[in-house]
């Protein structure tokens, strides 16, 4: 099922599939910060408000603003 990483709940598994159309002021930080196509994560804490969200992602902690994480289109798994 394709949706935003900002949409997951804590401990939800999901695989960056690409970005949103119009989200370049995001896209190259992004994928500096090593999320690239087909990268899998998981959802590790959500702030009270939704902003930070921090997943787990190639064994490290990444906390990502509300903003950035609306831009990743991620496909969500199991």
């Amino acid at each position: 099922m394709e949706t935003r990483l900002g949409d997951l709940d804590v401990g939800n598994r999901g695989k960056v599939i690409g970005f949103v159309k119009g989200a370049t002021a995001y896209r190259e930080k992004l994928l500096a910060m090593g999320l690239t196509r087909g990268t899998e994560f998981v959802v590790e804490r959500v702030a009270p408000l939704g902003d930070p969200v921090e997943i787990h992602v190639r064994g490290f902690a990444l906390s990502l603003r509300k903003d950035e994480a609306s831009a990743i289109m991620i496909e969500k798994e199991g």
